[in-house]
């Protein structure tokens, strides 16, 4: 799932090629895309990009008449940037093209989804906040007011786990799965950890680690073209997604808790004082 760094890299890769061009077509591939109805979709036609813009995990265009073309790409979702696109309308068909936007100077981009749950969602709004899923979203981590001290706040009275703090939308906006590990991982913390059990100091290790891990998989992301960000991505993680492999700060192997439709990565040396975590699903199989 493309989390804070791809979509933040994604906004600044279109806002070199869109800002002032002028969207000619807006053609939904995929009936479920379309999650409003009023403005329609063509009401984007004929108007020019003024902004590309970030929410969380939520990626939108601003146009000069006020209108904004918000996606969020889910799990399994994409954007493909076409210096020039395809002559003739796309086919509906089982693919994975969803929606394709066309530019006056031929170029464009499609958004895409793997797999067969299709949750990649698409809105045509006059405010952002008008998108259910970004009003209710919390502060942004990368924002200047950002400190430890607002960590410190919204964390102040958490009765669960850590991990789940990190990667609910509602309390920090746009962390998810995979950098959720990484921040706990440079933090040396624990997953299961407690948040409203967290130290002054903790907090403030944990701010740290979460600046330095997401503005430097926003960096490593810089500049690159949105074919190539997955892989960045994957590349630049450390534990996640790293099961069996060996820690790259103290060697030890990486393990994993699965739940039923996710997992999660740690290392025991670093973050659970050399302790194993209980893997309920595993332990289920081994009954």
């Amino acid at each position: 799932m493309p989390e804070l760094p791809e979509v933040e890299a994604l906004r600044e890769f279109l806002t070199e090629r869109l800002d002032g061009l002028r969207i000619v077509r807006v053609l939904p591939v995929a009936v479920s895309v379309l999650k409003t109805y009023d403005p329609p979709l063509t009401a984007l036609e004929g108007e020019v990009v003024e902004a590309v813009t970030r929410h969380g995990k939520f990626l939108g265009l601003t146009t000069a008449g006020g209108l904004h073309l918000v996606t969020h790409l889910a799990r399994a979702g994409w954007l493909q940037w076409k210096d020039r696109l395809p002559d003739g309308p796309p086919k509906p068909g089982k693919g994975p093209l969803a929606l394709r936007v066309a530019l006056e100077d031929g170029s464009g981009f499609d958004l895409t989804e793997a797999g067969t749950q299709k949750r990649l969602a698409v809105y045509v709004v006059r405010d952002p906040a008008d998108v259910p899923g970004i009003a209710r979203l919390g502060p942004d981590p990368l924002a200047a007011d950002f400190d430890a001290a607002a960590l410190r706040a919204l964390l102040h009275g958490e009765r669960r786990q850590i991990k789940g703090a990190l990667r609910d939308q509602r309390l920090i906006a746009g962390i998810g799965n995979a950098y959720s590990d990484e921040i706990l991982h440079a933090a040396r913390m624990s997953p299961f950890k407690l948040a409203a059990s967290l130290t002054c100091e903790e907090v403030g290790g944990l701010y740290a680690a979460l600046r330095e891990t997401l503005l430097g998989a926003v960096g490593r992301s810089r500049g690159l073209a949105a074919g190539r960000l997955k892989a960045e991505k994957k590349t630049g993680l450390r534990v996640h997604g790293r099961t069996g492999e060996p820690c790259p700060v103290c060697g030890d192997t990486i393990r994993e808790v699965s739940f039923s439709d996710s997992s999660l990565q740690y290392c025991p040396t670093c973050q659970t004082g050399g302790k194993p975590l209980a893997d309920r699903r595993m332990s289920r199989l081994l009954k």
